[in-house]
């Protein structure tokens, strides 16, 4: 089933954490960066963001929203180092990196697929996890076939492993770098080694995929056999590529959500929307709203999924349980209780997001770890504060027996 593509972009996620102490000075490296901007938010410019995230939400991830001219006049007149501070006391920081200018192509070289990086940001959370956005869009003229290829490619694209002969058959060449060993030393230029997130367990080989395919009208319409184009999705949903034989049983309900037209498919390492031209709101409004409110949604969720991980392993090696504690309790109160949106399809968006993430299953393992590692801190220090009462019960006794044996002994 050949099915050709109107519009398409993919972001590609490559989540890293900075350590605690060492955030400042990482926010610090990329104010001092010349290639890294700092990404302010406007009222005026992003309305769609001000109108979808409720207030609580919108402080923490946006709060640069409520900046005037003036408070902007301010924080550009700080130092580097101060304006590094300034950052690393709020909830999130955003940067956009400037890419080199176009390498000229290689003359010669039709084979494989070709791609342009079109944007690269940089997410930081206070938590010291942070995310690089890389987006990428394929050359005109490329099927849907193409888009299931250089997806399952690229999100392995720094992955140690030994391709597989269906990998190694896909060739992807870009005009940004010489080649996608250069792509690798950016990513590593940029998030450094990444060492906490491999002794948390996370897996630091394979990027995220959230992307967007529009199809044109003559490959998704009234006509169109809906099973083939199902499986078709299925690839796009779980990053296969387009030689994958997939069986008939597609119909995961908890993972797609389908409405005419557009399909949103869901699983840990991607989130993915198919949309069809027949609709002309897929590329005059979902195309912007799925980039922008979409993107930080997920990236929001993404954060909370990592942060969980991260507190557990904490847990695990912490010998001071009070400050444990107090990070638990601490993203209770001001981030998990809190709801992202009250947008009829934001809402709808944000229970795939969370079931796809295990939220809820990693949020109710990791209280039931707090509970356990809570009890035994108050009996060891109950047996510390029991241990401190018999040994100056026994000082007392030890001075008054002395006391007795003075005044008795001496007569």
């Amino acid at each position: 089933m050949e099915l050709k593509t109107k519009y398409q972009y993919t972001y590609f996620i490559y989540p890293y954490i900075i350590e605690q102490k060492q955030y400042k000075d990482y926010l610090y490296g990329l104010l001092k960066n010349k290639k890294c901007n700092l990404k302010l938010f406007d009222r005026k410019k992003d309305v769609e963001m001000e109108s979808y995230f409720l207030p609580e939400i919108k402080d923490k991830l946006f709060w640069s929203l409520d900046l005037n001219k003036e408070a902007i006049k301010n924080y550009e007149k700080m130092d580097l180092k101060m304006k590094a501070t300034v950052l690393a006391k709020k909830k999130a920081a955003f940067f956009e990196y400037q890419l080199e200018e176009d390498i000229p192509g290689k003359i010669g070289e039709k084979n494989g697929i070709f791609f342009d990086m079109e944007k690269v940001e940089i997410v930081c959370f206070h938590t010291g996890i942070c995310f690089l956005l890389i987006k990428t869009v394929l050359d005109s003229g490329s099927s849907f076939s193409d888009v299931l290829n250089f997806n399952y490619k690229f999100k392995d694209i720094q992955s140690k492993a030994l391709p597989s002969k269906t990998q190694e058959a896909i060739k992807i060449q870009t005009k940004k770098f010489n080649n996608m060993e250069n792509f690798l030393d950016f990513l590593q230029e940029l998030a450094g080694p990444n060492i906490l997130a491999s002794k948390m367990n996370m897996d630091t080989e394979k990027l995220i995929a959230y992307s967007y395919t529009c199809l044109d009208q003559n490959s998704w319409n009234e006509h169109t056999d809906i099973l083939l184009l199902e499986k078709e999705f299925e690839k796009y949903r779980t990053l296969k590529p387009a030689s994958e034989q997939m069986n008939d049983q597609l119909d995961d309900k908890q993972s797609v959500l389908k409405e005419k037209y557009s399909y949103y498919g869901f699983s840990p390492n991607s989130t993915v929307l198919l949309t069809s031209e027949s609709n002309i709101e897929n590329y005059t409004k979902l195309l912007f709203e799925f980039e922008h409110q979409g993107l930080y949604h997920f990236l929001y969720h993404l954060h909370q999924k990592i942060y969980l991980k991260k507190l557990n392993y904490e847990f695990q090696k912490s010998q001071k349980f009070d400050k444990v504690k107090e990070e638990f309790l601490d993203f209770v109160k001001k981030d998990w209780i809190y709801e992202v949106t009250n947008d009829t399809k934001g809402e709808m968006l944000d229970r795939y997001y969370k079931k796809e993430q295990n939220l809820e299953e990693a949020f109710l393992k990791l209280k039931s770890e707090y509970d356990l590692l809570y009890k035994e801190y108050e009996i060891s220090k109950n047996n510390k504060h029991n241990n401190w009462l018999i040994m100056i019960i026994s000082i007392m006794v030890i001075v008054n027996l002395i006391n007795l044996w003075i005044i008795f002994g001496t007569k």
